[in-house]
């Protein structure tokens, strides 16, 4: 554990967070009073963002138990980690392969006070917790935590659920995601969810109005700026869906019932392969 972890940084109690409202809205505790101020007013214009924050999260269980035992992936990076949440994406790949290696970065410094709930790993595998911000993916992947845990010459999957529409397009993400996937081995793969207008765009338009005036850049896009995203990668079927409609549980549900949950959902989801 690096010194940083062993030492954690301040936490400003004054703004509100997204990991930390993500964390109210999935009914966690780990948040503040600025954070419940912000996700009462989502829910107040979005009252179903628990539905979409519950489906998002099954997608990355879906997503990474498929990785691990239909992909044979053994190393994850996931960025955005978010204030631990069982099952963490770790115990999701561990279940399948003891052996499994995942590093988590957070930029968020209570995501860095629970670290050690990350980096409960299985014996046979190993976890790493890292201190960074995606806007700068240099410093990610030239750190030594994921240097001394993933080998970058073997296939590794890069998790980026519910991450990207916070960076804003001043920032470059499509520029961002093509830095972080160009030292990945070929074999690597993709998991992103993305925020979406396409759905509801007068709903998750109020929804982006009190991100911004919290002072967060949420960034819904439409589903042809979240496909460049996996420029230059092979999709794995279904493709670039609602999370709920990639490879669901069961049955897949009716269409008129996953149509209703397109809109109350408002995110696209996929699985890509790096030829």
């Amino acid at each position: 554990m690096t010194d940083e972890t062993a030492h954690p940084a301040h936490v400003d109690q004054t703004r509100a967070h997204p990991a930390r409202i993500y964390d109210y809205i999935l009914g966690g505790h780990d948040n503040y009073e600025v954070d419940h101020n912000a996700a009462r007013q989502v829910l107040s214009v979005w009252p179903q963002a628990r539905t979409a924050a519950r489906v998002n999260r099954a997608f990355m269980r879906r997503a990474t138990h498929w990785l691990a035992a239909e992909a044979g992936i053994d190393q994850f990076l996931d960025i955005g980690t978010g204030i631990p949440t069982e099952p963490n994406l770790h115990q999701v790949a561990q279940d399948v392969n003891p052996a499994a290696r995942v590093v988590y970065t957070d930029n968020d410094p209570l995501v860095l006070r629970y670290a050690e709930a990350l980096m409960t790993s299985t014996p046979q595998g190993r976890t790493a917790y890292l201190h960074a911000d995606v806007t700068a993916p240099h410093t990610i992947l030239e750190a030594a935590e994921l240097r001394s845990t993933l080998d970058l010459d073997r296939p590794v999957a890069l998790s980026c659920n519910a991450l990207f529409h916070f960076i804003p397009d001043r920032d470059a993400p499509h520029d961002i995601m093509e830095t972080l996937l160009k030292p990945l081995a070929p074999g690597s793969f993709l998991a992103l969810s993305h925020g979406t207008t396409d759905f509801d765009p007068e709903q998750i338009g109020h929804v982006q109005d009190i991100y911004h005036r919290q002072g967060i850049p949420l960034t819904a896009r439409p589903k042809g700026s979240i496909e460049p995203f996996f420029a230059g990668l092979d999709l794995v079927a279904p493709g670039l869906v609602a999370p709920h409609r990639w490879k669901p549980d069961g049955d897949p549900p009716a269409d008129a019932e996953a149509a209703a949950l397109d809109a109350e959902v408002s995110q696209y989801a996929a699985v890509a392969r790096k030829v």
